[in-house]
């Protein structure tokens, strides 16, 4: 194996959570257009409000847009940019960085949204009339979600900053 190839074995885990979270987000989308879940979906307010707008269309355009996509495209970049512009990513240090703290905002964004619409929509079901069940589940959803929303913003802000410190650095020689 070329000392090249072995530089970039590190980015093959962006890739392969990419395909991870489009094969999560492909079973959930095949998961909530069978018959029983659909109309389950549909009465607790998938997709327009309610509890039901957690799972249908939130986790499910998360876990493929941010999981698949955004996840990709952050090491494809980490691996192009060093082919285009011939000079290497500011800081390896801050790619794993990237990689650990947006893959963990994921996984927690998206178990939350699931987590939450399941637990409102069953508590929205069981009380239909007493709209404090829901609310007594859902106090936890805005701190929760915030932390986990934190964490992957934190994976965001560091491939920012590792991505403009490389373009600076192209400038600079």
């Amino acid at each position: 194996m070329n000392s090249q190839a072995s530089d970039n074995k590190h980015l093959l885990k962006f890739i392969g959570t990419s395909a991870f979270c489009f094969f999560i987000g492909t079973v959930h989308g095949v998961l909530q257009v069978i018959h029983p879940i659909r109309a389950w979906l549909d009465s607790i307010g998938s997709p327009y409000g309610g509890p039901g707008r957690m799972i249908d269309p939130l986790a499910h355009a998360h876990i493929n847009v941010v999981g698949g996509v955004v996840i990709f495209i952050m090491g494809a970049s980490y691996y192009l940019i060093p082919k285009i512009a011939n000079i290497s990513i500011y800081s390896q240090k801050l790619i794993k960085h990237t990689y650990w703290w947006t893959t963990i905002g994921i996984a927690g964004f998206y178990s939350t949204l699931i987590t939450f619409g399941i637990l409102e929509g069953q508590a929205m079901l069981n009380n239909p009339l007493n709209d404090d069940a829901v609310q007594a589940i859902h106090r936890y959803y805005g701190p929760i979600i915030s932390v986990v929303a934190t964490i992957m913003g934190i994976g965001f802000w560091t491939y920012f900053i590792n991505i403009f410190l490389t373009i600076k650095k192209s400038q600079a020689i």
